[in-house]
């Protein structure tokens, strides 16, 4: 008998490396297998946000990135609306702060959907901590451009953000995001973090899949 397939939960449990792409001007076929690729490497999470994309369009790249993450037995995630992760089965709906409140996003993704939110400072963390969210992102950490005009939170809030969790015995995932490369995961590593969400680290990297499965090494040294 097959062992039963983990749960939703359960792999975003043991999720640490959490890709946010977009559609890299690849084909639909190409950004399938790529996705594929980099699952196999070891990343854990893909989410697909393009911006650029009608809704019809961005669907079919869903569809594609939906048949990576069931071949390799990895989750995928919409980003903001609710409706395009409905639509296109997505395994985590992620919000930002000024996006659809939680509550309002469960109602209409249902309890199956993983919910993930975008915080900023310790306090939004710690509401996030207490919130329907199942998991959490702090940052940026440091500048970047897939974020302009968003002031940096720095290590001392990675590091606040560890501290919380550990004082008041949250187990709920959260990532560290901004500007994450595989140079700076120390320092990420040393402030407490063990998740990290990354864009250009891998998406520009000249070996996408080597630069994924060097991060998830590292990311797999620290317990």
């Amino acid at each position: 008998m097959m062992p039963p397939c983990p749960s939703r939960p359960d792999l975003l449990a043991h999720a640490r490396l959490y890709l946010c792409t977009d559609s890299l001007g690849l084909t639909e076929h190409a950004f399938g297998d790529f996705c594929a690729q980099l699952f196999e490497a070891g990343v854990d999470i893909i989410q697909l946000r393009d911006k650029r994309m009608e809704a019809a369009q961005e669907l079919q790249y869903f569809a594609a990135l939906r048949e990576a993450a069931r071949r390799t037995g990895s989750l995928f995630a919409a980003n903001d609306r609710a409706d395009i992760a409905q639509l296109a089965e997505t395994d985590i709906l992620h919000l930002g702060q000024g996006d659809l409140p939680l509550a309002s996003a469960r109602g209409l993704v249902g309890p199956q959907v993983l919910l993930g939110q975008s915080t900023h400072s310790g306090a939004q963390a710690r509401a996030a901590m207490a919130s329907e969210a199942d998991y959490f992102c702090i940052g940026p950490v440091w500048p970047t451009p897939t974020k302009p005009g968003r002031a940096a939170v720095g290590l001392d809030a990675v590091a606040d953000v560890a501290h919380a969790c550990q004082a008041s015995g949250c187990t709920k995932p959260w990532f560290a995001i901004g500007d994450v490369t595989l140079e700076k995961l120390p320092q990420l590593l040393a402030a407490g973090a063990r998740r990290v969400v990354v864009v250009r680290a891998i998406t520009q990297a000249m070996d996408p899949p080597a630069a994924a499965a060097a991060l998830k090494a590292a990311l797999q040294q620290v317990a």
